[in-house]
């Protein structure tokens, strides 16, 4: 963009509009700019004159203090921010959110700016052309708004939110193909080798519309996926093209959904239609790969899941599938003293990471649009389309939800629509406190069922002042913080009661081979040719056997819980299998050998004990499993018996108490997991699970870590020494017992970036430890059976806990 431009004459060019326009005086009243060319006009004295008009080479000069802090646009580094845009993404403007990161991130690293050499453009172009002015007039106003006063604007709730948010992909590829993929998704194009001729290149574009077709959503179909836009430039082409979608369903293992659904792909030309249905697909569990023969320059396709018809007792095509929700939070990029979370449903398993919200509401009134960041997200299995309540808890005793906002509920017609719900809560802050990020609950009931669904939420920090630079301490220790603060009152959550019953299994395998091992491996099943195993999901493990990774099933085999190697077996279905004796477990079996890592992790008890006691919120419940039954709000003194987070954590102290009198017998966290398992508190064990692995990983790396760390996330020499200087000695080096330390805040810090994935965590830590020099996953085979404790969880919940529990 090219600021060196004499804008006096494209004024004078506008002041003869001006006469014709006989709602001119109106219109310059409510717009600056306009006001300045009328003003001019009448040779009147305006207090709104445009910077620049007034200064017209203001932002192409090289200030002399480039890395000015002050907020004043002639001291900001503009052109260099506006440099950057094309590097952060495609939009035509830079909004007060990207000033800010920039110029917080400059603090940190500053650098000397180079003299631009600028050039002044020829603008007689502008004096004739409409639509060319009109241009020109946009791109003023775009860069006056950047010398909004940026200290003022920070106090404002929902501040300069205006970003671009359509989240697309081009990529320019040649005669060797390629592939493309929608940044934070699951959907791929794959381009294969000779699609156009050599010389030759084809652009492909991907795009997600977040709301698919209406008129697949009804009794017999359901989309699965959002309306994916592919645009491609040259149809000289010889290959036809792939695309590949995870989406947001299965087809159940029963011959009746087998047979009765299918997922299918609907194409067209056009953005409404019509849709035809493609017969060339292939579906691989939750993934369907599509192949595009009928190729043009635009087209859409969505994926949905289709019956042919209804049999009884189904009502509708989700009786046929594992159905799974996605929902995400958006929220402002920065928190203010007051602001609004949206809780967002989506029909597929695509999050954008920027939503768009246009009815945000202030004091009775509607907000302009604005762009909210995604600030979590949550993906849960939900058999068929129910009423759902969503409740919003602060864990902060410094802000709280507005008390209209506390509870919501979303309908079961809108699940059914595929389209997106969202529901607004107010947060608010609670006194004059200093501003400061916070974690809150989310809590998804399905009202006919006893289901529960939670997560945690950690906001974003509040916005930077520009005035000066600001010592932030570190994210680790923020979030140490947190994890000790109290929790606000709570209403009581009725928990689902454990059902000791045999497993529901719906897959079998039949060894191929016998596998006897004469070094006994922890977590790896032996088993004979011809033994029928049943396997407890249909997802694979990634772990090191005997001297290879290799990909596993978890199976069960004479009461015991293991991996068997996928190769070795040929997977049946129930009905397929001949004997299934050998394969029987009991739930509670179940969770005492899934608990078992538990019993060699190390662990930090202040950090577990209020982690669940702001994550349990039934004393009563824990108590029970625990067998403190007789426990009665008699037991507790003054100081527990406030808040129910106090009277679960004693009920925990009384616990660790009683394991301590009794070390050889009893395990503390073993009995804490298995307990939390039997009230289905799978979330927690997640969130217990990942923290006690990541601590025991750097124990047991110590020096090591640092092979780990390049391996993991490639890290320089200098950002290893970066983590080793807080725990450096006298001597200027890390001692080999505190080794932990740099190790643990690396792993903490990774781990951060995956959300709520934790499985994905387990699963990259396991590949990463496997793939060193001198694994130490060869004789610690705990971070394995925790892999097999993530992997069993859905067929826990699915046996355990009954859906209709009587009351």
């Amino acid at each position: 963009l090219d600021l060196d431009i004499d804008w006096s004459d494209v004024f004078k060019h506008a002041c003869a509009v001006s006469k014709t326009n006989p709602f001119w005086n109106e219109l310059s009243a409510s717009n600056p700019f306009v006001h300045d060319i009328a003003a001019s006009n009448r040779n009147e004295n305006n207090k709104y004159l445009s910077i620049l008009k007034e200064k017209p080479y203001l932002f192409s000069k090289v200030s002399s203090n480039r890395d000015s802090l002050a907020s004043s646009g002639d001291e900001l580094d503009i052109d260099c921010l506006l440099r950057r845009t094309s590097a952060r993404r495609s939009g035509r403007s830079k909004s007060i959110s990207d000033f800010l990161d920039i110029v917080d991130n400059r603090r940190f690293h500053p650098r000397k700016a180079t003299p631009q050499k600028t050039i002044a453009p020829d603008i007689t172009w502008l004096q004739n052309d409409r639509e060319a002015y009109k241009m020109a007039w946009l791109s003023h106003r775009q860069l006056t708004r950047s010398c909004l006063d940026l200290e003022a604007m920070s106090h404002s709730p929902g501040w300069a939110q205006t970003q671009a948010t359509d989240i697309h992909v081009v990529c320019k590829l040649n005669h060797e193909g390629g592939s493309v993929q929608l940044p934070d998704s699951d959907i791929n194009i794959h381009v294969p080798v000779g699609h156009v001729l050599p010389g030759e290149f084809q652009e492909v574009g991907l795009k997600a519309i977040l709301n698919p077709p209406s008129s697949f959503n009804n009794e017999l179909s359901s989309t699965i996926s959002p309306l994916i836009e592919l645009t491609l430039s040259n149809l000289n082409t010889r290959e036809a093209i792939f695309l590949e979608v995870k989406v947001a369903a299965k087809v159940k293992n029963d011959p009746l959904s087998q047979v009765m659904s299918d997922i299918v792909c609907f194409y067209s030309l056009n953005k409404e239609g019509p849709f035809k249905k493609l017969e060339n697909c292939y579906t691989y569990q939750d993934t369907i790969q599509v192949k595009l023969t009928d190729l043009s320059h635009l087209m859409y396709a969505v994926i949905a899941v289709q019956a042919n018809k209804i049999q009884p007792p189904a009502t509708n095509v989700w009786d046929y599938v594992h159905r799974m929700v996605s929902v995400g939070i958006y929220g402002p990029k920065y928190i203010h003293p007051s602001f609004t979370a949206v809780f967002t449903v989506f029909g597929h398993n695509y999050i954008p990471g920027k939503l768009t919200i246009c009815d945000i509401k202030k004091g009775g009134k509607n907000m302009p649009p604005v762009v909210f960041q995604l600030w979590g997200k949550h993906t849960f299995l939900l058999e068929k389309p129910q009423d759902l309540n969503i409740s919003l808890v602060s864990c902060d005793p410094d802000f709280e939800v507005k008390m209209e906002d506390q509870s919501k509920n979303i309908k079961e017609e809108e699940l059914k629509t595929g389209e997106m719900v969202r529901q607004q809560f107010l947060f608010s802050m609670l006194g004059c406190r200093e501003m400061h990020f916070f974690v809150f609950l989310v809590q998804i009931k399905v009202l006919k069922s006893s289901q529960v669904t939670q997560f945690h939420v950690t906001t974003p920090d509040p916005a930077p002042k520009l005035s000066g630079i600001i010592n932030r301490p570190k994210r680790l220790q923020n979030r140490k913080e947190i994890k000790s603060a109290p929790l606000l009152l709570i209403p009581t959550v009725k928990y689902p009661k454990f059902q000791d019953k045999t497993l529901s299994v719906k897959t079998y395998g039949v060894a191929m081979k016998t596998v006897l091992r004469q070094n006994k491996i922890d977590y790896l099943l032996e088993y004979f040719k011809g033994d029928t195993i049943a396997l407890l999901g249909e997802d694979k493990v990634k772990a090191m056997g005997q001297t290879k990774i290799k990909e596993w099933y978890v199976g069960v085999l004479r009461k015991k819980i293991g991996l068997v190697h996928c190769k070795n077996i040929k997977v049946i279905s129930k009905e397929q299998a001949m004997d299934t004796a050998d394969s029987e477990l009991t739930t509670r079996n179940l969770v005492e050998q899934i608990a078992l890592p538990f019993k060699k992790l190390t662990y930090i008890y202040s950090v577990v004990l209020s982690t669940v006691s702001e994550s349990v919120y039934d004393w009563r419940a824990l108590a029970e499993v625990l067998g403190y039954s007789h426990m009665s709000l008699d037991d507790f003194n003054e100081a527990h018996a406030d808040k129910e987070s106090e009277r679960v954590a004693h009920v925990v102290k009384r616990m660790k108490e009683d394991c301590h009198a009794n070390k050889k017998k009893r395990l503390f966290l073993y009995e804490l997991i298995v307990a939390l398992l039997k009230i289905d508190c799978q979330g927690l064990v997640a969130r217990l699970t990942q923290d006690t692995i990541i601590l025991t990983s750097a124990v047991k790396l110590g020096k090591y870590w640092r092979e780990l760390a390049e391996k993991l996330a490639r890290l320089t020499k200098q950002q290893i020494e970066a983590y080793e200087v807080p725990h450096q000695g006298k001597n200027g080096a890390v001692a080999l017992e505190m080794m932990w330390k740099p190790a643990y805040d690396f792993l903490y810090t990774w781990a951060a970036h995956y959300g709520d994935s934790y499985r994905d965590v387990l699963q990259d830590l396991q590949s990463a430890l496997d793939k060193m020099k001198n694994p130490v996953t060869k004789h610690w085979r705990e971070l394995t059976g925790t892999l097999i404790l993530v992997n069993c969880m859905e067929v826990l919940r699915a046996s355990a806990f009954s859906n209709m529990e009587e009351e």
